[in-house]
């Protein structure tokens, strides 16, 4: 009888029965590569780097060489994270492979997403100085809808990838308010107000919380988020997103956090 080891066959079995697809084209890829998309759809992926806030990460026309500008919306209303960081612009691959693992519900590229951004280098920002990841809640109604919560599946991997343990059951969302799409900062701000609370805030007390979401476009769902999170005694939040919109809410959809439908 031969004696296969399991640790050098599986993975080639694997391989040959499911090859390496791109997330966003479904294209085959040579080989399995750190960042999932082939090379086409890799090169139009809009980073987003360059100049940017240092508070919202919004991209800012002005040169900046160490990150250290603040946009006029964050010196006028000062929100209650202390950082947004993303892997880039919510449109073309992105936003195709977002929309697959979403909407699709294809979960081998949600995963795939969330271990880009775990292994992510954000400007001003290291995962491994925070105490828990808490993913952005689905209000339990839409998530019975879809099934599974997407800021969940890609705070997991950035748990497991930094050895922080994950918080799911602390911050809810207990209500559900109007669509948000097609709305601006102002309107998304008092549609959403009251909408998430904390539960057991003493587990949260004197940590340091990184939020986790798939899309960022007003930032009002994190900027309430992270306002309950401080009110229960979280001495600092900073937000993690797969991508942010180029416009103020107007793109094709809306922020990842169950408010886009």
């Amino acid at each position: 009888m031969i004696n296969f080891k399991k640790t050098s066959i599986l993975p080639a079995l694997a391989t040959l029965c499911f090859p390496p697809l791109c997330i966003a084209c479904g294209a085959l890829l040579e080989e399995e590569r750190e960042e999932p998309f082939c090379p086409a759809c890799l090169s139009r992926i809009n980073r987003a780097e360059g100049s940017f806030c240092s508070i919202c990460g919004k991209p800012l026309e002005a040169p900046s060489s160490d990150g250290g500008h603040v946009c006029g919306d964050c010196i006028i209303h000062p929100p209650p994270f202390s950082r947004v960081r993303t892997l880039g612009i919510y449109e073309g691959p992105l936003l195709e492979a977002i929309h697959s693992f979403k909407y699709r519900k294809n979960m081998a590229a949600g995963e795939r997403l969330g271990y880009m951004m775990a292994r992510r280098n954000y400007d001003l920002l290291n995962p491994a100085d925070y105490d828990v990841v808490v993913p952005v809640p689905l209000h339990p109604a839409k998530l019975r809808k879809r099934g599974f919560n997407q800021a969940l599946v890609l705070a997991g991997k950035i748990a497991r990838r930094f050895d922080r343990p994950i918080n799911f059951t602390s911050l809810k969302k207990i209500a559900e308010g109007p669509p948000q799409v097609g709305l601006g900062r102002k309107r998304r701000e008092r549609n959403i107000r009251g909408t998430f609370a904390v539960a057991d805030g003493g587990r949260l007390q004197k940590t340091r919380v990184l939020l986790v979401d798939d899309v960022y476009t007003t930032g009002s769902t994190v900027r309430e988020c992270a306002r309950v999170l401080k009110q229960s005694g979280a001495t600092d939040v900073a937000v993690v997103a797969l991508a942010r919109t180029r416009s103020d809410g107007h793109g094709r959809q809306a922020e990842g956090d169950g408010t886009d439908e």
